[in-house]
This record gives C-alpha cells, sequence and structure tokens, in this order.
C-alpha cells in the first residue's frame, strides 16, 4: 500500500492515509480504545475533505479499535465500509 500526503486534501499531517487502488483511498486509525461516535463525525468530515479534492474516489476505514454499533450504522449510511486493521 501506498502513503499519500494527507495535506494534499488539507487534513492534519498526523492523519494516515493509504492508497488500496486507484479508485480508492483507506483513512487509516491504528488504536486501542473504541471508536465512538464523536469519532465517526469527525471521520467523516476527513472523508468530505478527501472528497472535495478526488470526487470520484471511494474512502474507507481501515482500523484496528472495536467500532461502536451506532457509529457503524452512521458510517454506513454515509457509505464508508470499515476493513479491520491488519496486526
Amino acid at each position: 500500500m501506498n502513503k499519500v500526503d494527507p495535506k494534499e486534501f488539507g487534513l492534519h499531517a498526523r492523519t494516515v492515509l493509504e492508497q488500496v487502488d486507484e479508485d480508492t483511498i483507506a483513512l487509516v486509525m491504528a488504536r486501542k480504545s473504541r471508536i465512538i461516535m464523536a469519532d465517526g463525525r469527525t471521520i467523516l468530515e476527513k472523508v468530505e475533505q478527501i472528497q472535495e479534492v478526488r470526487p470520484k474516489v471511494n474512502v474507507i476505514l481501515k482500523t484496528s479499535a472495536p467500532v461502536c454499533s451506532k457509529t457503524i450504522g452512521f458510517l454506513d449510511k454515509a457509505g464508508i465500509t470499515i476493513h479491520s486493521l491488519q496486526p
């Protein structure tokens, strides 16, 4: 996987992005604490910033953290799929 510079999208330098394929970018969140709705809203904001620069790109979330069911539904409704980050 190729790293993508988050500054290209106006995101914070600590944001980790990977180019999965030509049409897909992964937002990577490697942490142990649970992803809750507040995190879900932040994720959606980042996805929207990415899609402003590259409108046709599909953005997925790769994480090693558990995701609360409410957040899973929220992200799914926004079209963001969640993938497990392999250790």
